[in-house]
């Protein structure tokens, strides 16, 4: 009986954890269409300002949006400001993945999408397995990443 309580109690942390990052992906997913539509709505310079405000309607929590322009140069940054105005095209992750290339051959691509990848998780500080969903519009690739649970 101990071991059916123990793989319930697993199957059920499972689950949770499942939801949890389902959750959080459609929070990006939501998160990312805002902003395009913020971009339509009110043009570049105020929502690059609203993006990059890290108390404003694009940073919850972990969750913010960033922009880059299709060379890899980040125009606005929800986390970290200091990024605004490099480019990142061959920053790599912890395995050596060319992550900012690859999100933004697939927005080129396929138009949006989600690539997987590895980051320091600022909660943890530990390299954690990080997903970020990506939406082309224009000349730009909007995104926001979520670590995986």
């Amino acid at each position: 009986m101990t071991i059916l309580k123990y793989a319930a109690f697993a199957l059920a942390a499972f689950a949770l954890s499942t939801q949890a990052f389902a959750d959080d992906a459609a929070n990006a997913t939501a998160m990312v269409k805002k902003a395009v539509a913020h971009i339509k709505e009110n043009g570049k310079e105020k929502a690059f300002a609203d993006f990059n405000n890290p108390t404003g309607n694009f940073a919850k929590g972990e969750l913010y949006i960033f922009v880059s322009d299709m060379q890899g140069k980040m125009v606005a940054h929800g986390a970290n400001s200091k990024l605004i105005g490099k480019n990142l095209m061959d920053l790599k992750d912890a395995d050596g993945k060319l992550f900012v290339k690859e999100y933004t051959d697939l927005a080129k691509a396929k138009g949006n999408g989600w690539v997987d990848y590895k980051w320091v998780n600022p909660s943890t500080k530990a390299i954690d397995n990080k997903s970020t969903y990506v939406e082309k519009i224009d000349d730009l690739v909007v995104g926001a990443g979520i670590y995986k649970k």
